[in-house]
């Protein structure tokens, strides 16, 4: 996919990636989904909920969050991977490994 350089911020390489309509959309919608997972978390420790519940609660947005990151790891590797091996650019390499390394931590 196209890469296209923006204005970067602390968290960001400011590299760009334009994806497709649908990949988008399921990727928001997983999004959405933990969002109102959280914030049901958030009712729950209004609510004086007790801690283990709680507990449970965040033990499913974490692997909400795994889920999330699985796929856009999988899609990441199939396209921007795999588009810059083929023009020749193998820094891209490096760049997986190092993130492969923060995602395992």
């Amino acid at each position: 996919m196209e890469q296209e350089p923006q204005t970067a911020c602390a968290c960001c390489s400011g590299k760009h990636k334009n994806r497709e309509e649908k990949e988008k959309k399921d990727l928001m919608n997983r999004l959405k989904r933990i969002e109102g997972q959280v914030r049901g978390i958030e009712g729950m420790l209004e609510a004086d909920t007790y801690c283990t519940d709680i507990l449970i609660q965040v033990s499913a947005v974490t692997a909400a969050l795994n889920s999330f990151n699985k796929v856009l790891l999988e899609n990441h590797i199939r396209t921007c991977v795999a588009e810059n091996i083929r023009e020749g650019n193998d820094e891209v390499i490096s760049e997986l490994v190092q993130t492969m390394q923060k995602l395992m931590k």
